[in-house]
């Protein structure tokens, strides 16, 4: 293996929505970071089998701040 190409793997620490946490190795952030999930399998509705939105920082309105109308002109 080649020296110095590969990045640090190392310990974080993972918080589930509920509050709950683990102890994990990953190449995410550095030694000792905290990785907050904002849908684990305690929340998403492949796991959970409810439909429910998630709005996660609306996405939707920072799309339309960004492009706008674009296609929505009203047609004449």
């Amino acid at each position: 293996m080649k020296q110095g190409i590969h990045p640090d793997y190392h310990d974080l620490t993972v918080v589930m929505t509920d509050g709950s946490s683990f102890k994990t190795r990953s190449t995410y952030g550095q030694a000792g970071a905290t990785l907050r999930l904002d849908i684990d399998q305690k929340t998403h509705p492949a796991w959970t089998g409810v439909n429910k939105i998630v709005d996660r920082g609306g996405r939707m309105s920072r799309f339309k701040e960004k492009f706008g109308n674009i296609g929505l002109a009203a047609k004449k």
